[in-house]
């Protein structure tokens, strides 16, 4: 095995500050514009070569470690690598994620790095770039199956999506002769949503649910987050792609989930948020119980005998139901949607053998996107426990 050595990050690595881009500036082009969040719009001019490594240099995500593999680019809210000094750059960005740069800020109102801050840093690296290829190599695989895997959730999405549309958006259902519904002449009647088939109805969401309701700020009755128990969901918990982000539960301990109870969270619910960032959903499955929320977000229970949650997961989804949900937010100092206006949100409900035809369809997607996510989870509590211990040496990997 190759040794290590204690050196600077600043001999790892030389950062320079990323390029300043006003807004007339956004021309678009191929190049991606990489800033402390991520990709926010495409030029057509790059600045950095491909197989660099940027960090967040401002605001929340500051230190925030990103792996660009084309040409891009470099946004003034980031720092990135102008020279790797015979160091691999994929184990550079491993480096970096085990680094607490918030902890490292030059003290100004608002957070920000500066790299004359960071490059006097201590850090242990393998001498043998050989060796470095290796531990970042066991890391990229790991986060390449995540990659995949939700990817392929949102493909699954899409799918789920598609059908939604096909049957209860363009009534192109099978009738009971196996053809297209509307097409084929099916009778069509008035409703306040517009036409929809003859023996449908229109219904208010919480006519369709057994509860709607949200939660509670454990501080309320003063009580603190812990470091482990009950799942704790909050806004930032529910990503964009409809599913739940573990690294971002907080955690309660038994007493306050009972002090919480009407937040307590089962599965088949439906989590919507109504406050903050709006009208991102997820439906909570078993693999992320026993869970509460706090009163940023809505629980919809679906009464099972009146309408079933992947529907209502991809009712949510049209944009007619994002049209009327987005012109009923409230604009105060935080935005947010009643549990009222979600109550009163009228639905499509289809006849009973319809929707139990739309179950059965779209049941297998439901079902491989969950077994997708638990993957997904096991493959990240598995990457989480490696990174600190391969980035130190305390895991080492054989020649």
């Amino acid at each position: 095995m190759s040794e290590w050595k204690e050196t600077t990050l600043g001999d790892v690595v030389t950062f320079q500050r990323g390029h300043d881009l006003s807004q007339t500036e956004f021309e678009g082009g191929e190049y991606p514009i990489i800033s402390s969040y991520g990709i926010l719009g495409y030029h057509n001019k790059c600045t950095t070569p491909k197989d660099c490594v940027t960090i967040g240099r401002s605001g929340n995500s500051i230190g925030k470690p990103f792996y660009v593999e084309s040409d891009f680019w470099a946004h003034n809210t980031v720092l990135y690598v102008k020279k790797f000094h015979d160091s691999y750059p994929k184990f550079v960005y491993y480096l970096l994620k085990t680094i607490n740069f918030k902890a490292l800020d030059s003290g100004s109102a608002v957070p920000s790095l500066n790299r004359n801050y960071i490059h006097p840093l201590s850090i242990l690296v393998p001498v043998s770039i050989e060796e470095q290829k290796k531990v970042a190599d066991i890391l990229s695989c790991l986060d390449a199956k995540i990659d995949n895997l939700r990817r392929q959730n949102e493909t699954l999405e899409e799918i789920a999506r598609s059908i939604f549309k096909h049957w209860f958006i363009d009534f192109e259902f099978p009738n009971a002769d196996g053809k297209p519904y509307k097409s084929s002449g099916g009778a069509m009647v008035r409703s306040e949503l517009g036409d929809i088939p003859e023996g449908w109805q229109v219904g208010k969401l919480g006519k369709l649910t057994k509860t709607i309701t949200k939660g509670t700020t454990p501080t309320t009755f003063k009580k603190d987050f812990v470091d482990s128990g009950i799942n704790f969901i909050k806004v930032e918990s529910i990503s964009g792609d409809h599913t739940l982000d573990r690294s971002k539960f907080a955690y309660i301990d038994e007493e306050t989930n009972t002090l919480l109870k009407r937040s307590i969270v089962q599965a088949k619910d439906i989590l919507y948020t109504i406050a903050g960032t709006i009208g991102r959903y997820v439906m909570v499955t078993a693999s992320s119980l026993p869970a509460n929320t706090n009163q940023a977000v809505a629980i919809i229970r679906p009464d099972f005998d009146k309408i079933d949650p992947e529907y209502l997961l991809c009712y949510f989804a049209s944009i007619n139901y994002k049209h009327y949900l987005s012109s009923r937010i409230v604009q105060a100092v935080q935005a947010n949607l009643s549990l009222g206006v979600l109550s009163d949100s009228p639905v499509t409900i289809p006849d009973k053998k319809i929707r139990n035809g739309f179950r059965e369809a779209v049941k297998p997607i439901f079902s491989k996107k969950e077994s997708n996510q638990r993957e997904i989870q096991t493959l990240t509590k598995t990457r989480d426990a490696l990174l600190p211990k391969l980035m130190s040496g305390q895991l080492r990997v054989k020649e």
